[in-house]
């Protein structure tokens, strides 16, 4: 599914000569504490069985190729992709058709359904129509659909601004690079192509639709903790932005890909999988509405569906449990 969702989008970059900062370099997968190369050294074992190119790597060789020694061991993979989400975007939207309406800054506030009208309700206005596709991914349970399947969960993540030639330097003048954590709870960092670190180190039950100014700085004193961390070289003000996001998990990590009612379509809960996926998800429910059936439709559909959550206030607590203790062991890699 991975593989099928970056080709799709490798196909739209090809086809429109999209310059997204498209670099097949790679991903590690990284840990701090020495006692994780058992789970990677295992790891490395099923990729051979599946014949996948990879490399363990050590302190030493890690700390050429990403800058920083803090890791002690990781398993870098083929395959992963680094791009630049925002020109991804504006180009997909700079191709539009002419009878596509985009309207930004438009959140659906409800919706419902009457015979065959499904009429839907934002701020400033009202939209009837009698077929609708809801790609709302994060937002999704927000809007009762699927409400007991899917939650989400609120990341955040802040960006350095880009590093002055000395700075660099510091760090070795490593090419682009991006690093998974090991334990689910660790953070994910990145080295741009402009020479920025991204970091994201959190992930939590929180109001997805608003996040206040107060409670992002204090994540990104998190986010600069863990920056030094990697790099104590490097100055304490170096964040230049810090956001929060929404994500859509479901219990078995499935994805959402259904008709739910008549004229009623749904794709989203990406479990934090990547442009890729959503990107073929988007592409494939649309060839679905439109009652056209491809090869990737059938590969979606026979996957396993999602399974059903708790009701409230059981899941959020369930939920809220299993983060703290993912974070608990995680602590020495945030």
């Amino acid at each position: 599914m991975y593989e099928l969702g970056i080709n799709i989008v490798k196909k739209f970059i090809n086809e429109h000569q999209v310059d997204c900062d498209w670099n097949e370099c790679g991903k590690y997968f990284a840990s701090s504490k020495k006692e994780d190369e058992k789970i990677l050294r295992n790891f490395s074992d099923t990729l051979t069985k599946l014949d996948f190119e990879h490399n363990l790597l050590s302190n030493n060789e890690l700390s050429k190729r990403l800058g920083t020694n803090f890791y002690n061991i990781a398993l870098h993979t083929k395959g992963g992709v680094l791009l630049h989400p925002g020109k991804l975007v504006r180009a997909m939207v700079d191709v539009l058709p002419k009878n596509v309406c985009l309207y930004e800054y438009s959140s659906l506030i409800s919706w419902n359904k009457t015979k065959d009208i499904i009429s839907c309700k934002f701020k400033n206005g009202k939209i009837n129509t009698k077929k609708i596709i809801f790609a709302t991914n994060g937002f999704l349970k927000s809007l009762g659909i699927k409400s007991n399947y899917n939650f989400p969960i609120t990341l955040t993540a802040s960006m350095t601004r880009p590093l002055t030639d000395d700075e660099f330097k510091t760090i070795g003048q490593p090419e682009e690079w991006g690093v998974l954590p090991v334990r689910p709870m660790g953070a994910t960092i990145r080295m741009t192509k402009d020479k920025r670190i991204l970091i994201r180190n959190t992930a939590e039950v929180h109001n997805p639709f608003k996040m206040k100014k107060s409670d992002l700085e204090i994540r990104s004193i998190n986010q600069r903790i863990g920056i030094k961390k990697r790099f104590p070289q490097l100055p304490e003000d170096i964040i230049q932005s810090s956001w929060s996001g929404v994500v859509s998990r479901t219990r078995n990590s499935s994805q959402i890909f259904e008709k739910i009612d008549n004229n009623v379509f749904v794709a989203g809960c990406y479990n934090g999988s990547g442009i890729g996926v959503g990107t073929l998800f988007g592409e494939q429910i649309a060839i679905k509405a439109s009652e056209e059936n491809t090869k990737e439709i059938e590969t979606i559909e026979a996957r396993n569906k999602p399974t059903w959550l708790p009701p409230q206030p059981f899941l959020d607590i369930g939920v809220k449990t299993r983060l703290i203790y993912e974070r608990l062991r995680a602590r020495s890699e945030i």
